[in-house]
């Protein structure tokens, strides 16, 4: 049996999880009876935690806001700063792609006073997070969104655009938001195809939850999923190479989300590569400053070796000078 602590922790945990839960539901989940969930909320009440509750057999707990914020007890100014250093964290994508920021922001904005939590809208309202040129914009209230619906276990309505600009309505079972440095991207399954899919954050329109509880039980390794599907995206052209290195060495020379990889006995590794043309893959491949062979197609072998051969001209002329 679990320690009193480590079952309180949980059912904040699982609180936190869902919009609100019936006793029967929080039982089941953490393998106890009814009446001691509810001997459990009366201990959390005590500690500070506002969980607010309807009666009835269809009423449920669910975590309030607007009450402090225990065990950890913050000013405003103390809230205010942690809040606006975790969704910069999410924004920049400094903590890798587990969402560990959205995660905890969720958390503090939804015990937030309401006070607090007008001041960082405010806030959302007049920043500008600066990205790189070829990086689309996404607002932290739509990464906030997503992020909720990942959150919540509930299917959703989908507003997408799609690369082609064409508007679409699609209901999802959200999973996960990945970030890869340069996009967010998020991972749900698509109802109506039956398949999981990955959409890119920063075309989603408008989300909607649907009422309509989903539990997840085949779900793939979300970051695996964003990798192949942008390795294996619309390129008018690819190329495949090998490399003479182990798939771990290839790997890191050539990332997931360029290439896709399969290996070639235990020291070398077939890579098939994407791009817009046979010069720029030829480009790609000369800077990445190792032996490789070009297995196909022919036209971009061809760059490739004009390119070289240039390269060793002007290095020997430049010698000659």
């Amino acid at each position: 049996m679990i320690s009193t602590s480590a079952r309180l922790l949980r059912l904040v945990s699982l609180l936190s999880a869902r919009p609100s839960w019936t006793c029967g539901e929080l039982a089941e989940r953490m393998a106890v009876t009814e009446r001691t969930v509810r001997r459990d909320v009366a201990r959390l009440r005590e500690l500070g935690y506002g969980i607010e509750s309807d009666p009835g057999p269809w009423g449920g707990y669910r975590l309030g806001g607007g009450t402090r914020i225990p065990p950890l007890i913050l000013d405003d100014e103390e809230a205010l700063a942690v809040a606006v250093g975790l969704r910069e964290a999410a924004l920049s994508g400094v903590l890798g792609s587990d969402q560990a920021a959205l995660s905890a922001l969720l958390k503090l904005r939804q015990v937030l006073p309401p006070r607090i939590a007008d001041r960082l809208g405010e806030m959302d309202a007049a920043f500008v997070h600066t990205s790189r040129p070829d990086e689309p914009q996404i607002a932290p209230g739509m990464l906030l969104e997503l992020a909720t619906a990942c959150r919540r276990g509930e299917r959703t309505r989908l507003s997408y655009r799609d690369r082609e600009g064409k508007a679409t309505v699609r209901d999802v079972d959200p999973y996960r938001l990945v970030h890869t440095g340069r996009r967010w991207y998020f991972v749900a399954r698509d109802v109506t195809r039956g398949e999981w899919r990955t959409f890119r954050a920063d075309r989603v329109g408008q989300i909607r939850p649907t009422g309509h509880p989903v539990e997840l039980v085949d779900s793939p390794d979300p970051a695996l999923l964003v990798s192949r599907s942008i390795a294996s995206g619309a390129y008018p052209l690819y190329v495949t190479i090998r490399l003479p290195l182990p798939m771990n060495q290839a790997l890191r020379l050539i990332p997931a989300t360029v290439g896709t990889h399969r290996p070639e006995g235990p020291d070398a590794t077939i890579v098939d590569i994407g791009g817009p043309d046979a010069d720029g893959l030829a480009k790609y491949l000369l800077s990445l400053g190792t032996p490789l062979r070009v297995l196909s197609p022919d036209d971009v072998r061809e760059a490739l070796l004009r390119r070289a051969r240039q390269l060793f001209e002007d290095n020997v002329n430049s010698q000659l000078q």
